[in-house]
C-alpha cells in the first residue's frame, strides 16, 4: 500500500456537506470519498499515478 500524506484542505462549506452526504450514501468516510473522487478524475484524464514495482519477496 502506498504511503499517505496528510495536508490541510480548505473547502466551501456547502461543497463539504454535499461530499459528506455522498460519502454516507456510499458507506465511505469523507476522506475516502474525496480520495475516490480525485482518483476517478485522474483516471478520466489518464493522469493516475504510476504503480511502483514491488521487489520480489524471498520465500
Amino acid at each position: 500500500m502506498s504511503k499517505k500524506k496528510a495536508f490541510a484542505l480548505r473547502i466551501n462549506e456547502d461543497m463539504l456537506k454535499a461530499i459528506e452526504k455522498w460519502a454516507a450514501d456510499e458507506f465511505r468516510s469523507t476522506n475516502g470519498q474525496i480520495e475516490w473522487m480525485l482518483m476517478q478524475h485522474l483516471k478520466e484524464h489518464n493522469r493516475q499515478p504510476k504503480k511502483k514495482d514491488k521487489p520480489d519477496e524471498e520465500k
